[in-house]
């Protein structure tokens, strides 16, 4: 490849020659350079790949491997404090997987307007630049770190082994998911492991709820981009945690080691690891691969509990929620998993659990278990290894017990959750206490979300106290939660944060959210709206920083005042070309917030601004633009959404028109009843109004002549 000077060229493969040349005449004249780059090894051309620009590089290695970063001028130490473990991601790797990095040396370089977050090409991963750090998005951020470890992660499932068919995909994108779980717990330890992966969990269940299911290998799509979705990704890599959990570490080990070196510089699909695990450990796991990757969907259980102390037997029983109770014949929707069921005890500062493997398979299980003594706590699916949804219906006290002294943190959660669902001021105060006690900030971020999810104004105040917690994470949680509870204790708290500022970027956007959903809800004890909306226009004005994160939290607050007319010309400010683009972009997504109580009228140049940003070219403005115009509930959306649906070529871009169509459609219809509904209820209050009305007439005329009547004479 030929370049102007001062550019360089990056490809796959190792760089043989660099060749200074002087080319062309006249206007055209000037330095060359020739890059001559070689990969010797085979690989598919979708991991091809060129970079070309003037960056600054970063050099480094790993056991004799070059490994470089590439980026804008002036930003090395972005680069370095984002790639800078990439070394130490070699050695994991390469230890885990039982089989040196397999190419010559190992690039990553950073580029602008990329449509994903990384693309793993054969020693050449590129990276969007969005993922560059600076000194204070480094606090609280760990998805660029994430990033870079799934990529790298690629190198040997995707670009060592490859897949045979796009519908096989789960097998490299679920491998690369996890391998960020299994770096999360090398570099942060285990509870933050577990925590990560209840991430990738809970994401995956939101697509299977919101949006589609489906088999994690199907070969019924349009275009294979369709199938890289959170069920190859998020799912894809709580298989590979379940078979993890079910073979135990040293033969899950075994086998993914005999699943690299076996195919490596090959081609692979499911079938081939299904063998590969049963040739190398003696275990037959077809039982999971059918029921959570042949299959769509995961159990959804329902787990009761009550000791009765006569007998001394704990009953636990337990319901698939996800089947129908008429199918039992039939297995329709069942799952059939052995799953550990253990009683916990507490005995000063020692916990011990006794954990006891059951088979549930039938739409609801009754289960005894005869026990010395009552347990204090019960904990359902010990370790949490399955892919599932579960509702605990304990007393209040095993629930309490089990969120003070469970070690597993995602058990402690769903304890909390449980709390939480009994809304009561008792729960507050578990909940409360909790939050100050719990050690763990990844359950102390739960703990405030829970407690916002209470609605109770008494949660304020406990909320107010994790302002000052040291984790950026669990401040960011508790500023969020605050602004779901709209009281005049939130909106000065929340004001007093946003106006003093916090040293993570996440805190102070989340705080120009919640501000601005207090603000909006219009207390009669709260400024008015002009003081809000002057507070947030000043961070506008004034806080430009990291991908324009605070500033989109700004323009967020903005949205929520959703009936102002000065809020409204704020974010159409916003969205002019001339805007930074991904404060713009917040701003497209604060229209379809804020359209919601717009007259009829500006409803109109919501949709005419949309409709124009949405025939430029960019993937992330088009996607954006889809999904504002998702949450409105105007004829005119549905308008706009199918042109797009019609004439865009990208498929990802259809699909999410195709879908946003879809809900609001739904919406409009939804409305169009509720307003239905309303007139209806309106016309009976009319006619009961009337018939009240009738009443007191007669009454008042039969009153009349009762006096008449009495004061005439005997």
């Amino acid at each position: 490849m030929t370049v102007p000077h001062p550019y360089q060229a990056i490809s796959n493969g190792e760089l043989v020659e660099t060749t200074a040349v002087e080319q062309g005449s006249g206007q055209d004249q000037g330095q060359r350079k020739i890059f001559h780059w070689v990969q010797a090894q085979v690989h598919p051309t979708y991991l091809m790949t060129l970079a070309v620009g003037d960056f600054d590089e970063i050099r480094d290695e790993w056991d004799g491997i070059p490994v470089t970063y590439h980026v804008q001028k002036g930003r090395k130490a972005d680069g370095q404090r984002t790639m800078g473990k990439t070394p130490q991601m070699l050695g994991f790797f390469s230890d885990r997987f039982g089989y040196r990095y397999p190419f010559p040396k190992y690039a990553q370089v950073a580029i602008t307007d990329f449509t994903f977050g990384g693309m793993e090409n054969t020693s050449c991963t590129l990276l969007t630049d969005r993922c560059l750090l600076d000194e204070r998005a480094v606090i609280d951020n760990r998805t660029s770190e994430s990033l870079v470890a799934h990529e790298l992660a690629h190198q040997w499932f995707g670009d060592l082994l490859v897949i045979s068919h796009w519908s096989h995909a789960w097998v490299k994108e679920g491998m690369a998911t996890y391998s960020e779980v299994l770096w999360t717990e090398h570099e942060y330890g285990a509870e933050a492991a577990a925590y990560y992966r209840l991430g990738e969990m809970r994401r995956y269940l939101s697509e299977d709820k919101g949006r589609y299911r489906r088999p994690m290998v199907t070969h019924v799509y349009r275009e294979p981009i369709e199938l890289y979705d959170s069920h190859i990704y998020e799912k894809g890599a709580c298989v590979y945690h379940m078979i993890h959990a079910e073979l135990g570490d040293p033969l899950f080990w075994q086998a993914m080691r005999a699943f690299v070196n076996t195919f490596a510089h090959k081609t692979v699909e499911t079938l081939d690891l299904i063998r590969t695990i049963e040739t190398t450990t003696g275990r037959n796991l077809r039982f999971l691969f059918d029921q959570y990757v042949f299959r769509g969907g995961h159990p959804d259980f329902k787990v009761a509990y009550r000791w009765d102390p006569d007998s001394k037997l704990a009953q636990v029983t337990v319901t698939q929620t996800q089947a129908k109770a008429g199918d039992r014949s039939s297995k329709s929707g069942l799952f059939d998993l052995k799953i550990p069921i253990g009683f916990g005890y507490v005995q000063g500062e020692a916990v011990t659990i006794t954990p006891l493997t059951i088979r549930i398979h039938d739409y609801e299980q009754t289960l005894y278990f005869p026990l010395a003594q009552k347990p204090d706590f019960v904990s359902f699916d010990v370790g949490n290894a399955f892919t599932k949804t579960v509702k605990l219906e304990y007393p209040l006290p095993e629930l309490k017990a089990q969120l003070q002294h469970d070690p597993d943190p995602i058990a402690r959660i769903y304890a909390a959750e449980a709390i939480a669902a009994k809304g009561s001021l008792a729960a507050v105060k578990i909940l409360a206490a909790a939050l100050q006690t719990e050690a763990f900030w990844g359950v102390r971020v739960e703990l405030a979300e829970q407690l916002a999810n209470l609605k109770l104004d008494q949660a304020v105040e406990s909320l107010l106290g994790g302002l000052q917690d040291p984790h950026a994470k669990v401040r960011c949680a508790v500023v969020a939660a605050l602004g779901g509870i709209k009281t005049p204790a939130s909106y000065q708290a929340l004001a007093q944060m946003l106006a003093k500022g916090d040293p993570s970027y996440a805190v102070e956007a989340a705080a120009a959210r919640s501000l601005g959903k207090v603000g909006a809800a219009r207390l009669p004890a709260l400024p008015e709206a002009e003081v809000t909306l002057a507070q947030l226009e000043t961070v506008l004005k004034e806080r430009a920083g990291w991908n324009e994160v605070v500033r989109s939290g700004a323009l967020g607050g903005i949205s929520q005042f959703q009936t102002s007319a000065a809020a409204l010309e704020i974010v159409l400010r916003y969205t002019e070309p001339a805007i930074p683009n991904l404060l713009r972009l917040g701003a497209v997504r604060a229209l379809g917030a804020i359209s919601r109580g717009q007259d009829k009228t500006d409803v109109t140049r919501i949709l005419d601004r949309l409709e124009a940003i949405s025939r430029e070219p960019q993937f992330r403005t088009q996607v954006t633009v889809i999904s504002a115009l998702g949450t409105m509930t105007d004829p005119g959306a549905v308008r706009i959404l199918q042109g797009i649906a019609e004439h865009i070529d990208d498929g990802r871009v259809r699909r999410r028109a195709e879908e946003a169509l879809q809900r609001v459609r739904a919406a409009i219809g939804k409305d169009a009843a509720v307003q239905t509904l309303q007139q209806e209820v309106d016309t009976l209050k009319q006619s009961n109004q009337d018939l009240v009305s009738r009443l007191a007439a007669l009454e008042a005329q039969n009153h009349r002549s009762a006096v008449t009547d009495s004061a005439a004479p005997i």
